[in-house]
């Protein structure tokens, strides 16, 4: 069966941080630019960053040098590492994997930043 899995998110006070994983299973994440999304209540779902089958990544302005996105081809699972969280990172965050047949999306996590 192919899937993403996402984990990883929770409540966390504002500066903290949060990794999320994204564990595929059924395909293999390293074919596939793989992307992290997010949604906030009432706004439209954001591409939050992106890498790809090479290895090359990318960020939204939004999260530069507080994001980062990398991959385990061991476990064949995408991280998101977040730093310096934010209120405004609240969201739902979802893992997609980018294919010509079809995208795959995960089912998402939570991530809360309160204090």
């Amino acid at each position: 069966q192919v899937q993403l899995v996402d984990s990883g998110g929770g409540l966390v006070q504002p500066g903290g941080s949060l990794r999320l994983s994204c564990a595929a299973s059924g395909i293999i994440a390293s074919f596939y630019a793989m992307g992290w999304y997010r949604q906030a209540p009432g706004k439209q779902r954001e591409l939050v960053a992106t890498i790809s089958s090479s290895g090359s990544t990318n960020c939204a302005d939004s999260v530069k040098g507080r994001f980062t996105i990398s991959r385990s081809n061991a476990k064949n699972t995408v991280y998101l590492q977040m730093n310096s969280l934010q209120p405004e990172d609240a969201a739902v965050y979802y893992c997609k994997a980018a294919r010509r047949n079809g995208d795959i999306w995960g089912q998402g996590t939570q991530v809360t930043v309160s204090s």
